[in-house]
């Protein structure tokens, strides 16, 4: 009898047993598939929460660096295409614009980081930039020049006269890809400045022959009576078309359709147009 009580008893507790393995396996699932489910919620939830991050701060943190004619400081004051252009659209959007300058070649890092909401500043649309980032419709058409001094443009109009030609462009740019990447640049040293500003102050000391810049920045900077009037666009030769767009966090979904629609708001009711006749730039802009 007493062998018959303890084989019952014995597997009363081998069947307790088995129920809490079983009750702690479900716990441990639910709390998994608790913990996945709310990691996919976050990671599917940056698409939805990118504006409210914005409109939350009632500002937008811009990216920008310091060129004419598109964010640049006149008598203490930032203003510039970009600068109008980006007012105009955040009025639009009900959020105040905080312009903040940033090393371009960092630009990426710093959107991902937080520190800045948007790169707004002649940012070239490229199939790379758009793999890696959200891109607003494009607004203005560019292309990279060579500026060198007003003496030495029929010198560097043919590949020929690059031969051992010092070249400076933005490290990071567009114009950089040109001047390492382009064949008529093959026979020229290449040297890398922090900003297009500099890149142009370079030929105008003499410590560099040719610039690769941004075409709208020759228009804004290359006037009659300006710093830079001694230096000149080689007309005669021009690379890298393309287009500037504004760009935002991957997965700025909601961002993205509200500025665009901005855009083109201003566009259909000309303030962009108005803009951009301002700075010398009316027949750049592609948005109409």
């Amino acid at each position: 009898m007493k062998k018959i009580l303890a084989l019952l008893m014995a597997g009363a507790m081998t069947a307790a047993a088995f129920s809490g393995c079983g009750g702690s396996s479900s716990s441990n699932q639910t709390s998994d598939t608790k913990a996945e489910s709310s990691q996919t919620s976050a990671a599917s939830g940056s698409s939805d929460t990118d504006w409210s991050y914005i409109a939350d701060k009632g500002t937008m943190t811009i990216g920008i660096t310091y060129f004419e004619p598109m964010n640049y400081m006149d008598n203490g004051k930032l203003t510039g295409f970009e600068t109008d252009f980006a007012t105009a659209v955040c009025e639009e959007l009900g959020v105040q614009p905080n312009f903040q300058e940033i090393e371009w070649e960092s630009k990426e890092l710093k959107l991902n980081a937080k520190t800045i909401d948007c790169i707004w500043n002649g940012l070239t649309i490229t199939d790379e930039r758009k793999a890696n980032m959200d891109i607003s419709v494009p607004y203005m058409e560019n292309k990279q020049v060579m500026v060198v001094k007003a003496d030495n443009v029929s010198k560097f109009s043919t590949p020929e006269g690059m031969k051992g030609a010092s070249v400076v462009a933005e490290a990071g740019s567009a114009g950089e890809e040109v001047a390492k990447g382009e064949d008529y640049f093959k026979e020229a040293k290449y040297l890398s400045v922090d900003s297009q500003a500099k890149a142009l102050l370079e030929v105008k000391s003499g410590t560099a022959d040719v610039a690769v810049i941004d075409y709208v920045m020759s228009i804004g900077t290359l006037r009659a009576g300006s710093d830079y009037a001694d230096l000149k666009v080689v007309e005669a030769q021009s690379f890298a078309p393309e287009q500037y767009g504004i760009a935002f966090r991957k997965n700025s979904s909601e961002t993205l359709t509200k500025v665009n629609a901005a855009i083109e708001k201003l566009a259909k009711d000309g303030k962009l147009a108005e803009i951009a006749d301002k700075y010398n730039l009316k027949e750049q802009i592609i948005v109409k």
